[in-house]
């Protein structure tokens, strides 16, 4: 350890454990040598000590996996290369299913390993017992076992990382706490304050774990994460306990069992955890251990005993309560801080820290490095966060049911049931009395679905046909054959405004959004490789004036790009003024002519296009109605000013009910845009996949005037045949379902995985998304001369591939 701080550093990392340590060393193998690392105490002294040491390659979604799945290789040349033993073995992971629904969801990973080429074989209770001897084979439907994965010594793996770290240039000092930070003005970077002085840098870094809330509040900076009591014990030997035995996973118990010299140690994500406020904390921060509590890990436990009943007569060696912070979402957060140049997060890990930490840190030093991502982190970016997750309530509870969920069924749908309802629609109660489900969105409480009277507006989730799928049904027939109404106020929407306002925007969108007022402009922005970062509408409301309309998810994270490419000379000012619109959405084939009733404006199609945008009136309100739809039907989005959208929903509704109006909620969208090929952000479309990838070729106009960033990437591509294509497929079977992940096979080749899928019920069978990727190119000719299977869970099913929408494929009911 370095004794003497120095005075500079081009780059410095608060935190000492395996965030910050790997960090250094990912860093350092990308050339960079000023680095300082700043620890409070020793390494590992906050939360790495104590952590239990699993490396899982596989998650839930490619997209984790893509982080994920390299991380078993990076340990087994970690020892190689630093010097420093870390205690890796690879004895692989047995996860087990008590039931058939997550024997399904343990075969939804199998497919998803294939796609990685990682070694996953499904075995029955038989083969898992004799690969567990002390596994109960009664309580065992199915298995899966990971041979590569495995496990370490946490403190020595730390140290590893910093040993690596040091060899390239990086320079240790340890009981150097942090008591200040400020951000210099006029050069940039920061001052970082220290009992042994203040140290200067250009780059900052906060991986301080659970403490880096704290750090970065004092900044003004969002990082919602809250630390949660964690559990585990460690018995007494057992003669089961063998070295080469695999992790145990046992998540319908709640609990993962490992082999620990000798004994194991049982850990617990259990269904009610235990949030820790801050406040609650010791006041020495470290290397914390926090009281027994033997009445709440009873539950989980037991469970154990039930899968190992070795565990029921040995005696207790320790058991270990320590602290570990956890965010709203489970996604851990990296990235540059919104606001604060050169200020990047890495925290949130949600307990698997070791198992997320090198893929994470390469992620964040190349962003370091290159100024940019190199890859998609739209999951796990920083700047998704919204300033209310700050709130100390909500952070808590939400934070305790993120440490449950790491062991719950990933179904569908799934919605989150702490911190709720956090924010509402002015039409919110109007709703529940028409039967809405509610689910929620970045705080929101939106409408999923609707229920029939005499039923229960409750979810009962499955892998197959939920609870709501008759009543879904319904909601997209009134929308394909008449007319619907849908609550979308919880669109984000900014006002853009200010001399520059179009300047910057066309910097910024790939479609040319310097149109006449009362237009509007689906566009894209991309980053410098030509993938989609920002997903929205531009509406033209004056010349000087736009507003910019995103997903309710991607609000926060859609304003922090276009206020980081607001240059100084700029007169631009982005206001988020999604509070202050309602949307209600009329969309069918008889839109037109139920809306006509309501107001005096003309909305004929000569009148009235489609993309225009106009001020019209409906009872006492003035509002603006866009003609747009995300259903593919004619439709219109009128943006009510939120003090008159009461009155506007119930002459719409008191019209509504000699017309037949239905109400339809977020599931009828989602079914009803994937008929229409819709795409979505974060499904569909991600920082890795250019427009002319995802077929949206028509929103790129690389010969505007001035250009835009990402022009040179997407221009390469105009014209060409692409080895990567966004194909639409529908399966020939009408009983399977799709959700999302399964794998696409072109004559039983594992060729790209699905973005999306649903159920289309206008089709009547399932439909997705995804894209596909052949060296020869992906041509409407190479789909149709080729066959397609989706693989679901193991098993395949034939399908149809296009590249255009099975339904209305050139868009004409939407312009009608």
């Amino acid at each position: 350890m370095s004794s003497d701080l120095p005075t500079h550093a081009e780059i410095v990392i608060v935190g000492g454990g395996v965030a910050g340590a790997s960090l250094a060393w990912q860093l350092t193998r990308l050339g960079k040598r000023d680095i300082a690392l700043l620890e409070r105490g020793s390494l590992t002294c906050g939360t790495s000590w104590h952590a239990a040491g699993l490396i899982m390659q596989l998650r839930s979604s490619h997209a984790m996996t893509d982080l994920s799945h390299m991380n078993a290789k990076v340990y087994e040349t970690l020892e190689a290369e630093t010097g420093q033993a870390t205690g890796f073995k690879q004895n692989g992971t047995l996860a087990i299913a008590r039931n058939d629904d997550r024997m399904h969801e343990l075969k939804r990973y199998a497919t998803i390993a294939k796609s990685y080429g990682i070694g996953a074989e499904l075995i029955s209770p038989r083969e898992a017992v004799d690969l567990y001897p002390g596994l109960e084979k009664s309580v065992v439907k199915g298995a899966l076992i990971i041979p590569k994965d495995g496990q370490l010594n946490a403190v020595d793996t730390v140290m590893a990382f910093m040993a690596g770290a040091r060899k390239g240039g990086a320079r240790l000092h340890e009981n150097s706490p942090v008591t200040g930070i400020v951000r210099r003005a006029g050069t940039g970077g920061y001052s970082v304050t220290t009992p042994q002085g203040v140290i200067e840098c250009e780059t900052l870094v906060l991986a301080c774990g659970l403490w880096t809330r704290q750090l970065a509040a004092g900044l003004g900076a969002v990082v919602p994460l809250n630390p949660c009591e964690h559990f585990y014990v460690v018995t007494e030997a057992l003669d089961i306990a063998v070295p080469g035995l695999p992790v145990l996973r046992d998540t319908d118990g709640y609990v993962y069992i490992k082999e620990d010299a000798g004994k194991l140690l049982v850990g617990a994500f259990e269904p009610k955890a235990k949030p820790l406020p801050l406040a609650a904390l010791p006041a020495r921060a470290e290397f914390i251990e926090l009281p027994e509590d033997w009445d709440h890990f009873a539950l989980p436990y037991s469970k154990a005993c039930e899968s190992v009943p070795a565990l029921e007569n040995v005696g207790i060696s320790r058991f270990m309560n320590g602290p570990e912070s956890f965010t709203p979402d489970t996604n851990f957060a990296i990235g540059e801080v919104p606001g604060l140049p050169r200020l990047f997060v890495s925290a949130g890990y949600n307990s698997e820290g070791f198992e997320m930490a090198p893929g994470a840190s390469r992620a964040l030093a190349e962003w370091i490095v290159e100024g940019a991502p190199t890859m998609d982190l739209a999951d796990v970016d920083v700047a998704r966060f919204h300033p209310f997750q700050m709130n100390t309530a909500y952070v808590e509870a939400r934070a305790a049911e993120s440490l449950s969920t790491i062991f719950h069924m990933h179904w569908p749908n799934r919605q989150r049931v702490s911190a709720r309802p956090a924010r509402k629609s002015p039409l919110h109660d109007r709703l529940a009395a028409q039967g809405a489900c509610f689910g929620e969105t970045l705080g929101w409480e939106r409408a999923n679905w609707f229920a029939p009277e005499g039923v229960e507006p409750r979810d009962s989730y499955s892998w197959h046909r939920p609870n709501w799928y008759e009543h879904t049904a319904a909601e997209c027939r009134a929308v394909r054959e008449n007319v619907a109404l849908f609550d979308f106020s919880s669109f984000g929407k900014h006002l853009v405004q200010g001399r520059d306002a179009c300047r910057l925007l066309q910097r910024l969108c790939a479609n040319d959004v310097d149109v006449a007022p009362g237009r509007i402009v689906y566009t894209h922005m991309l980053n410098h490789r030509g993938g989609i970062e920002v997903d929205v509408t531009v509406n033209r409301l004056a010349e000087d004036r736009y507003m910019v309309v995103s997903s309710a998810a991607f609000l926060p994270r859609d304003r922090a790009w276009i206020e980081r490419h607001i240059g100084p000379d700029d007169r631009v000012c982005v206001t988020d003024v999604t509070s202050g619109w309602a949307v209600l959405s009329v969309q069918g084939p008889r839109s037109r002519d139920f809306l006509q009733g309501l107001t005096d404006a003309d909305l004929s199609n000569e009148a009235f296009p489609f993309a225009a945008s106009r001020e019209i009136d409906i009872g006492y309100a003035r509002l603006l109605a866009n003609r747009l739809t995300f259903v593919g039907e004619l439709g219109w989005e009128l943006y009510i000013p939120s003090e008159f959208v009461q009155d506007v929903y119930d002459r719409i509704t008191a019209a509504g009910v000699g017309a037949g109006l239905k109400h339809a909620g977020y599931h009828a969208l989602e079914h009803l845009r994937s008929e229409r090929a819709y795409r979505e952000f974060g499904l569909d479309l991600t920082p890795d996949d250019t427009p002319y990838e995802a077929g949206l070729g028509f929103t790129v106009k690389p010969d505007k005037p001035g250009g835009f960033i990402g022009r040179d990437a997407v221009a390469a591509q105009r014209g060409q045949v692409l080895g990567k294509r966004l194909v639409m497929f529908r399966l020939e079977d009408p009983k399977p379902d799709l959700h999302k992940d399964e794998l696409i096979r072109m004559n039983g080749e594992i060729v790209g995985y699905l973005r999306s899928g649903v159920y289309s019920f206008t089709l009547g069978r399932a439909i997705g998304m995804g894209y596909v990727r052949h060296q020869a190119g992906v041509t409407k000719a190479l789909l149709e001369a080729n066959r397609f299977e989706i693989e679901i869970g193991g098993e395949r099913h034939a399908a149809q591939a296009s590249l255009q929408a099975f339904f209305d494929p050139t868009g004409e009911k939407a312009r009608g």
